[in-house]
Parts: C-alpha cells; structure tokens; sequence
C-alpha cells in the first residue's frame, strides 16, 4: 500500500530544506528507518513508532523494518497555476497524484531571506496554493454538476448522486471553502465523491516553519495557522528547519540530548511524518520473529483479511485467521509464547476489526 504525501509551499518558506532533511535523516537512520529514491523528486521514509523496536527487543529480531510513506517534492507554484501558468499544470498534476498535501508555510522573520511578498503572512500564503486548488475544482465542478442534474431528471440513478454530492462540494467552492468539508451522505455517496478526485478535497498537514527559537511552543503566526487548521478539519505542526538541519549534520549519537537542550523530545521531521502517517487515517499492525520485525499499514477500520494482504494477496484470499496479541499484551508479558501461557493469544476470524497495535501471525490456504 503506497501512500504519497505532497509537500508543497511559496518560494522561501522552506519547503526544500524540509524536503531534504526528510530524506538525509532517513538516509543517516538506515539501519532502522531506511530511505530510498523513487524518483528525482520522491523519497520513501520510514514512520518512527518506538513500539517497533520494544517488539524487536523481545523477538530477537535481526532486522527492523519500519511502515513507510513517501513524501514528494512538488513543483514550485505561482498565481495563475489553474490557467496553466508557471509550471501549473504540472503542478496540480502532482498534486493529483498524492494522497495527502503538507503545505509547508513561513512563519519566521528574516531580514536576510526575502519573502515573494515582502511580507511574512502565513494565511496569504496558503491562501495563493488554495485559490489556485480551488479555482480547478471549481471550473471542473461547474461543468460537471450541471451536466449532471440534466441526466438525473431523466431518472439516471448515478447521475442523481452525482448531482446530489458534487452539488454540495461545488456550493462550498464557490464560498471559497475546500471541498473536503462536503458530507457525503452514504457509501455510495462517499464513493463518487472519492472518485470525482478533487484537489481541495485532499486531506492538510500545515508545516508552520519557525525559527530556531519558537521550535518547542510556536509563535503568534503559527498559532493563527493552527488556529485555520482547526477550523478547516485539517492539521498543522510546528518545525524548525534551522534546527533539522543542524540535526541532520550530528552525530546520532549527539541528537537526542541538543533536542533536550531546546525542550523537544523529539524532532520536527518525526512529527511530520507522523502527523501525515495519521492524517490519512492510517493504523499500524506488527509482525514479529527472529528474523525480524516489521510494521505494516492498514486503513483505519480494515478487517483481518485486508490487514493480511498488505503482506501478501495470497494472505487475503485464502485467510483462514489471525493469531492476535494486544501490544500492551504482548510487551508486558515478554512476547508470543508467555502471551500464548496467559491467555492473551486470541484467534481472530474474518470479520475481526484489526486495532493500532496488533502483534499477528496469519493462517492461510491457497
């Protein structure tokens, strides 16, 4: 399952610095979160989860292999991007191929790096990407729509629902809203809404680039950004690119205590990738053994067949079931076999609800 989150931002507001400190830590942490280049522009990092290692501690594993996301560096955008300007078509072609956006907004002062605007306005920033997302689905949606509601007066079923959701989606487009806060009423709904692939209907991570300083609590202009973020059902952290870069350059060895020093308990690149990780609505299940440990992405709600083809197809189709422990299970008890003595070994069948967490070993038959 590859999920590609966007990172995108104005010139000057650190979008690349953030781009390659993603990438150069994940290359410098290899042994437990490898890195690897897709493309010129893509890179493949690991989600920092410290129950990966507990679980390998106690497997004796001798390999940890992380969940993965893959982060994308997307074009530079500027005013005019929905009528082809600049790079625009490319860019919004990006933007169409990734999951999710992590909009990356300055929110620092500096007399030495300009600002496109000679002005530092996080909100009219996001607002320059935004109108140019949105102007998109709006030109889209209008011919759309129309189209349509004509076909569902004649009694065309999908036409009704498609009349009936993108209607809603293009009323808040025309109030200057994203698209993702349309409510599909049902599944069906909920389906031609996925598909219909609107660029505001993209789920947010706002990246508030500070100065070194504000790293731990933010500042005033971060606060407004979270304060969007909040309205808008999107999310927003706070990272200091000085301060990842300087990270970037240490010894490993040497990170955690300058974060300490700062007040941080961890880095702002662990928070992102994290924040995007759960902005997708995704959980994570474990496999474990002497060979290794390993975490896996499921979509939130997924059932125990589903978790086990993101190992294998061959695990979904012939699933017979799932041998279950609870992490908090599993850790406080020193692995499967004691878990196993205890009680705290479940099999799980078909319709089982695989929680965040789950140690699983899978039974299948093809």
């Amino acid at each position: 399952m590859g999920f590609r989150c966007g990172i995108v931002g104005l010139p000057n507001v650190g979008k690349s610095t953030l781009f390659n400190a993603l990438t150069e830590t994940q290359a410098a942490q290899a042994a437990n979160y490898p890195f690897c280049t897709i493309e010129p522009n893509v890179g493949q990092v690991g989600v920092p989860d410290e129950r990966l290692d507990k679980i390998a501690e106690i497997a004796g594993s001798q390999k940890i292999i992380p969940t993965q996301l893959a982060f994308v560096d997307i074009a530079g955008l500027v005013k005019g991007a929905s009528k082809g300007e600049g790079l625009g078509n490319q860019f919004l072609g990006n933007i169409r191929e990734v999951d999710a956006i992590v909009h990356v907004l300055r929110c620092f002062e500096d007399d030495d790096i300009q600002h496109v605007s000679n002005k530092v306005d996080p909100l009219a920033d996001a607002e320059v990407v935004e109108t140019e997302l949105l102007m998109s689905d709006l030109e889209s949606l209008e011919k759309r729509v129309p189209a349509a509601e004509k076909r569902g007066k004649t009694g065309d079923k999908e036409s009704k629902i498609i009349a009936s959701v993108l209607g809603q989606a293009l009323e808040l487009l025309r109030e200057g809203k994203p698209a993702r806060l349309t409510e599909p009423k049902d599944d069906e709904e909920a389906r031609v809404f996925a598909q219909a692939q609107l660029l505001t209907a993209k789920p947010v991570l706002y990246v508030c680039n500070v100065a070194e300083e504000d790293a731990a609590e933010g500042n005033a202009l971060s606060a407004t950004v979270f304060e969007k973020a909040k309205a808008e059902g999107a999310q927003a952290v706070v990272v200091s690119a000085a301060i990842e870069s300087e990270i970037v350059a240490m010894d490993p060895a040497d990170r955690a205590e300058f974060l300490e020093e700062l007040g941080l308990s961890e880095s702002g690149l662990a928070r992102v990738i994290r924040a995007g990780y759960d902005l997708l609505g995704l959980k994570t299940f474990f496999t474990a053994g002497p060979k290794e440990t390993r975490a896996w992405t499921f979509p939130t709600g997924a059932k125990a067949p589903q978790a086990a083809g993101e190992i294998h197809t061959d695990f979904e189709k012939g699933f017979i079931r799932a041998e279950t422990i609870a992490y908090g299970d599993y850790v406080s008890l020193g692995g499967e076999s004691a878990a196993r003595e205890a009680g705290k070994l479940r099999q799980e069948g078909k319709e089982y609800v695989v929680q965040d967490g789950d140690v699983m070993h899978f039974k299948f038959n093809v």
